[in-house]
């Protein structure tokens, strides 16, 4: 019979043997610590892992604590990987925008300048006592480009009707005229071309170039807000898990060394990021969109050439007006009846004689710099560059992620993690787009089920592709902003009416909503 020492000795050597035989945890210990988690409850030695809900539940060194933490790590991971991946697209939107919107505006702001110099130094008084004129015109323009319902045609069209009557009454100051006088002036404008050609091309140019550069800047806002609102992924329980997986199953399997596979990477990031690839078809259609804009601000909507030379273009406009004045005063009275004769003050005198004298263009030696000192040109073969490169971002989102060196190994490398231990993983790369992910072998994806945030920015790009094209063609669209502004402000008033009444609110905001996407799908099919 055995005795009680011999018993105690044979559970000490199983105990001894048990220590011998399991494997440390310290590297993983180390690699826990160093992503900022305490260590307290963190296995010395692997333990069994029947605890463990995703990873491998063998002998482990997770406890169920660790492994939440890691699950939750392994999304900011992420989220900070995208955002990474996506910082130069995004600040190349944000950065070209601000640039764009600067330069287009200080253009405004010169052009102004320059030919408030220019006619204070030709027509003195006479320019003076009727600025107002053009004032309203830089004004509207401004308003225009930065969002305002303005109809250029028609703004255009009164810029120069204002001026005829004011220019005429300034060649017949021996005569007084009446509003109704006036009117009839207007009226013969288009028959007699008091200004020449220059209403008419000054008008197409107008248009085509501002029209060309509110619709780019436009195009880079919405490319900016895109790139921003698709860089923020909305992980699902199922890629969680396959990001958990990919990332920090090899910490419990004891192997925090070990990166993932490439393509067992690849099928990860392309079922969790399958909402981003298939927003790249209508991503590829707004940038080709863009470049087809872009090369229109080059050559024919350069907004610099028509801008800078606009007071010398009115100035010989004026100047047309005066050489043809008799001509035009005799129609004018033939069709509009003989004005009534002026009591010729001394004044009246004066201002006459001075405006008939003969001025020539003044043109300053030196125009205003542009925005930053550079040019229209410039910059758009800049943003041409970085809008090529921009094309097919969202589809290889999961390629250029995981082809950093830190994130995983080359598709041929043994040396890797496979989703369950160290050797070659052999399945295929699936395709992108959520479909292709009903045979991807690490994410299960609910293809039935779009993302609807996805699938509002593919709205957003689409609704601004057919601006864009539009402006590559001379056409301007209404932009929703002002309709949809003025649908927010009925229904906060409406709200505010019914404070008690929640329901009729309700109704209100579901009005809106239903009236802004009817508003976008009007805008898609014009």
């Amino acid at each position: 019979m055995l005795g009680i020492p011999f018993v105690l000795c044979t559970l000490v050597l199983v105990a001894l043997g048990a220590d011998a035989t399991s494997r440390s945890c310290g590297d993983v210990r180390h690699a826990y610590a160093a992503k900022g988690f305490a260590l307290a409850g963190a296995p010395q030695h692997e333990i069994a892992g029947e605890h463990l809900r995703v990873c491998s539940q063998g002998y482990t060194c997770c406890t169920l604590e660790m492994e939440e933490r890691l699950s939750d790590q392994s999304k900011m991971d992420l989220q900070s990987l995208l955002e990474e991946t996506s910082s130069t697209l995004r600040s190349t939107f944000t950065s070209r925008h601000k640039k764009f919107d600067e330069f287009f505006l200080e253009l405004l702001d010169n052009s102004e300048k320059s030919l408030n110099d220019m006619f204070v130094r030709t027509y003195g008084k006479l320019y003076t006592h009727n600025s107002e004129i053009f004032e309203d015109l830089f004004s509207e323009l401004k308003r225009y480009y930065t969002g305002g319902n303005v109809n250029l045609e028609e703004m255009l069209n009164d810029f120069w009707s204002r001026l005829l009557e004011r220019v005429f009454q300034l060649l017949n100051s021996q005569y007084t005229f009446g509003d109704d006088y006036l009117e009839c002036i207007s009226k013969y404008a288009d028959q007699l071309k008091p200004f020449g050609d220059a209403p008419h091309k000054l008008k197409a140019q107008v248009t085509r170039a501002f029209v060309a550069a509110r619709t780019f800047v436009q195009g880079l806002m919405v490319g900016r807000e895109v790139a921003n609102r698709v860089s923020k992924v909305n992980i699902s329980p199922a890629c969680s898990k396959a990001l958990t997986r990919l990332m920090y199953c090899p910490y419990c399997a004891g192997l925090p060394e070990l990166r993932p596979c490439g393509n067992y990477c690849r099928n990860v990031l392309k079922g969790c990021l399958a909402n981003q690839a298939d927003l790249d078809p209508e991503w590829n259609l707004f940038i080709d969109a863009m470049l087809l804009v872009a090369d229109r601000l080059e050559g024919p909507f350069n907004i610099e050439a028509v801008m800078e030379p606009l007071d010398v273009k009115i100035s010989e406009a004026i100047m047309t007006l005066q050489d043809n004045s008799m001509q035009v005063s005799a129609k004018v009275f033939q069709g509009c009846g003989q004005p009534k004769p002026a009591v010729m003050g001394r004044s009246v005198r004066g201002v006459s004689d001075v405006f008939n004298a003969r001025f020539r263009p003044y043109s300053p030696e030196e125009r205003p710099t542009t925005a930053a000192g550079t040019s229209l040109d410039r910059l758009v073969i800049d943003i041409k560059e970085k809008l090529k490169k921009a094309k097919r971002f969202w589809s290889a989102l999961p390629e250029d992620m995981c082809t950093q060196e830190r994130v995983s190994t080359p598709p041929e490398s043994e040396q890797c993690w496979n989703s369950h231990t160290k050797g070659r993983y052999f399945p295929e790369v699936v395709k992108d787009g959520l479909t292709s992910q009903l045979s991807n072998p690490e994410v299960e994806v609910d293809i039935t089920r779009p993302d609807t945030f996805i699938r509002q920015q593919i709205m957003a790009l689409r609704v601004m592709t057919n601006k864009l094209r539009s402006a590559y063609n001379g056409n301007d669209i209404l932009f929703p902003d002002s309709s949809e502004y003025s649908c927010k402000i009925v229904v906060s008033a409406f709200e505010h009416k019914q404070t008690n009444k929640r329901g009729k609110a309700h109704v209100a905001v579901r009005f809106y909503n239903l009236l802004q996407n009817f508003i976008k799908t009007i805008l898609i099919f014009t």
